[in-house]
């Protein structure tokens, strides 16, 4: 919390022991010390009014399942650029495969248990969300780390349930509640 206040007298001689993590100082021509302080972005968003309780809860469905299936998609963001700078240290085509190969046991080992507990409006909810960290679909990223093959059984294993690799995220048409919701948790506002 930073508090601003107003003291009589030389400003030069008034010292500060602690400083918010968020402030940095500046220097000015005569020697004053200022703070200079970083905001988050505001966003403001008109009040949401609700026809009726089911589509309050439909709205509380859509917040839940947004916290709980985000830190997943940054997740994959995060795992991706991390692997694609590793991969371009590599020196051959045959040592990048078995890095992806590895990779990809590595991950199934030990994010599947817990992409197995999310619900199904979950799962196609995380397809969406990796397409809005990534600027690319599933399909595209898988295509892209583990061929064509993979991609396709990964979408028609998807599409057994209702859901496709290939959903793109639409933040200003069909998916619009859904990035004001992301943007909310993203800020920690809700």
């Amino acid at each position: 919390m930073f508090v601003l206040f107003c003291v009589n007298g030389n400003a030069q001689k008034i010292k500060f022991n602690t400083k918010p993590a968020d402030v940095q100082w500046a220097n000015l021509e005569n020697g004053d010390t200022i703070a200079v302080v970083h905001l988050r972005g505001v966003y403001i968003y008109p009040e949401i009014r609700f026809k009726n309780k089911r589509e309050q809860e439909k709205y509380t469905k859509l917040v839940r399942d947004v916290k709980r299936t985000l830190p997943y998609a940054k997740l994959v963001y995060d795992t991706l650029i991390e692997t694609y700078e590793y991969m371009e240290t590599l020196p051959d085509e045959k040592s990048k495969q078995k890095h992806l190969e590895l990779m990809e046991k590595e991950i199934f080992k030990q994010y599947k248990p817990e992409l197995k507990k999310l619900t199904f409006s979950q799962g196609k909810l995380l397809i969406k969300l990796i397409d809005r960290e990534c600027n690319q679909s599933s399909y595209n990223l898988l295509k892209a780390y583990l061929g064509s093959f993979k991609a396709g059984f990964w979408n028609l294993f998807a599409s057994m349930f209702g859901a496709s690799l290939k959903s793109e995220y639409d933040p200003k048409g069909k998916d619009v509640m859904t990035e004001r919701i992301v943007v909310l948790v993203e800020n920690g506002l809700i």
